[in-house]
């Protein structure tokens, strides 16, 4: 794959903020013919950078959903059973292992306020986790 250039990032972004955008009009954004546009999208995509387009929707229910990001800390050699335990999670929509002064990311997705404690309860008492620090999500600006 090759670097990305600003111009690759430039589209990617605009792609981002309105996927059904014409050629035309991501043409006229970027200051670019609508060949090198074309080209760009189809070279992104057959690197892989780009996987796909999609129609993204706002579920009704996210609007009172309480979502979060917990960061957590692991004692010693942990990772693989909390891992197992945690995939039983429902409220856990993803985790993910990291480098730094955090071993993992869990991000969290509750009803409400009620399941929220809940589920901090249950984290604090898993096995092999050492410490958390969990913040809720208010807006989301790009998705």
């Amino acid at each position: 794959m090759k670097r990305l250039t600003d111009l690759d990032r430039a589209l990617i972004s605009e792609l981002r903020r309105d996927g059904r955008a014409p050629v035309s009009t991501l043409a006229d954004r970027l200051g670019v013919s609508r060949a090198t546009v074309t080209k760009r999208i189809d070279r992104l995509t057959a690197e892989g950078v780009i996987v796909g387009f999609s129609v993204r929707i706002r579920d009704p229910r996210e609007i009172s959903e309480i979502r979060a990001i917990s960061l957590i800390e692991l004692f010693g050699r942990a990772t693989s059973q909390v891992i197992a335990e945690l995939r039983g999670y429902p409220e856990i929509t993803a985790l993910h292992t990291t480098n730094g002064a955090w071993d993992m990311v869990a991000e969290i997705s509750c009803q409400d306020l009620q399941e929220f404690d809940a589920l901090l309860s249950r984290l604090r008492g898993v096995k092999g986790i050492m410490n958390s620090e969990t913040s809720l999500l208010l807006s989301s600006v790009v998705r």
